[in-house]
């Protein structure tokens, strides 16, 4: 089938009128120019094979290393895998699309991309509160660290997480998935984004959008919040140290995750945080960033400045040299 056709083969005939519905849809990508996306599929290639070789190294670095085996880095490895995940979910099928020539995905591809999207997304979020937890502990109860971040809580704080954002996912699917789509299939970006996809229905979409500033604003709000008074009172804890070196190595301790935070929340905020009929171009440049560019940046902030896991991704780097 041709990129720019589309199936509309569903007709039935109530009270006259025919109801056309869309069966697989088209995305765009990044740039309307050929030369461009070329240039551009070439460049998230390069990031994503970057992205997958860094956070895998991560992984196997903390799994090889008895010393790692502790709740930050339980939580980092955890990160790592959602960060692979979230980039497998959008970039492979928008290479696979420019190699093939066809920017077609059917309806139940953009339907089960949306959840994936959703639910790696969000389960970001809450790893990096639940890191930040973490770090609130291990900096202002640092005698009962060990106690309080058992390996049950640590497991149990994470599988809590994967339940909410399953659920979340599998709501906003399910609410998409009862639309009519019976004009435009043309999605204006590189993959089935909520609101890409919820700009071209010709249903209402009042409890999408309600849904999405309720239940999908609690969803946000709430690793962002314990986030913001776990820094405020770790901040808090920081500044009534004694010596300076004290609170550079708190400082030091909060510096990568909190540069991780920054960059996330930030494109997040950027791109949800308005209705779906206003979603424009300049939102699609965002998701770029948390997409692709958070996912890459993540093990880079976290092995650059911590000694201990430069130390075992040396370990690990020149035993595969053995």
């Amino acid at each position: 089938m041709p990129p720019s056709s589309y199936e509309s083969p569903l007709h039935t005939d109530m009270g006259g009128f025919n109801d056309t519905t869309v069966t697989e849809f088209l995305l765009l990508g990044l740039s309307a120019h050929a030369e461009q996306e070329v240039v551009l599929c070439g460049l998230f290639l390069g990031l994503y094979l970057v992205t997958l070789s860094g956070n895998l190294l991560i992984i196997l670095a903390i799994s090889c290393d008895p010393r790692l085996h502790t709740p930050m880095y339980f939580f980092l490895a955890n990160l790592s895998s959602v960060d692979i995940c979230f980039s497998s979910v959008t970039v492979p099928k928008m290479l696979v699309s420019h190699v093939v020539g066809s920017k077609s995905i059917s309806y139940v591809q953009c339907m089960t991309q949306t959840y994936f999207f959703l639910t790696f997304a969000n389960m970001d979020g809450f790893l990096l509160s639940v890191m930040a937890y973490d770090r609130y502990v291990a900096i202002c109860q640092p005698l009962h660290y060990t106690m309080i971040m058992r390996p049950k809580l640590c497991v149990l704080l994470v599988a809590i997480s994967w339940v909410t954002v399953n659920l979340h996912a599998l709501l906003h699917t399910l609410l998409m998935v009862r639309l009519n789509f019976c004009s435009s299939n043309t999605v204006y970006h590189f993959f089935c984004d909520l609101y890409a996809v919820l700009k071209l229905s010709c249903s209402d979409t009042f409890i999408n959008n309600l849904m999405a500033f309720t239940e999908g604003g609690l969803i946000f709000l709430t690793p962002f919040t314990c986030i913001v008074v776990s820094y405020v009172c770790t901040f808090s804890k920081v500044l009534k140290f004694s010596s300076a070196q004290g609170i550079r190595k708190a400082l030091s301790t909060c510096g990568s995750h909190l540069t991780v935070v920054s960059l996330f929340y930030e494109a997040i905020l950027g791109v949800y945080m308005h209705p779906s009929s206003s979603y424009s171009v300049h939102d699609r440049v965002a998701s770029v960033i948390f997409t692709v560019a958070t996912p890459l940046v993540n093990p880079f902030i976290y092995s650059l400045r911590n000694s201990d896991m430069r130390a075992a991704l040396r370990k690990l780097l020149f035993r595969s040299q053995d």
